[in-house]
């Protein structure tokens, strides 16, 4: 399963994540950007902490990516250690251009990291 995501994120710039909402209980999906390093995807929250799919997976850590017809359901794990965003964002403007990521992501201060195997 962890060869066949791989291949489904090859050449894409977003994935689908699905999210259980921390008052409704309802699956919730939207599309993000995301890098991948090794065996993990990072994603990052545009509007940070703040943001509503973020507090859904700080209550309900078990979340699905989908890109290209495949799907993975894996346990995703907050990272708030300045450290670690600063690099998981600094991917980001590797793959999306500083400007973008600047632009687009006014908070940045804390990360997701979903393993991929």
């Amino acid at each position: 399963m962890a060869n066949a995501i791989r291949d489904a994120l090859e050449g894409v710039s977003e994935v689908e994540l699905t999210t259980t909402g921390r008052k409704t209980g309802r699956q919730i999906s939207h599309p993000v950007w995301f890098v991948q390093e090794e065996d993990s995807v990072f994603l990052v929250p545009v509007t940070g902490s703040s943001s509503h799919w973020y507090k859904n997976v700080r209550k309900t850590p078990m979340i699905q990516l989908a890109a290209n017809g495949t799907a993975l359901s894996s346990s995703a794990t907050p990272i708030t250690d300045s450290d670690r965003v600063r690099h998981v964002v600094q991917l980001f403007r590797d793959k999306y251009g500083a400007n973008k990521v600047e632009a687009y992501y006014p908070k940045r201060d804390v990360a997701v990291q979903v393993p991929l195997g």
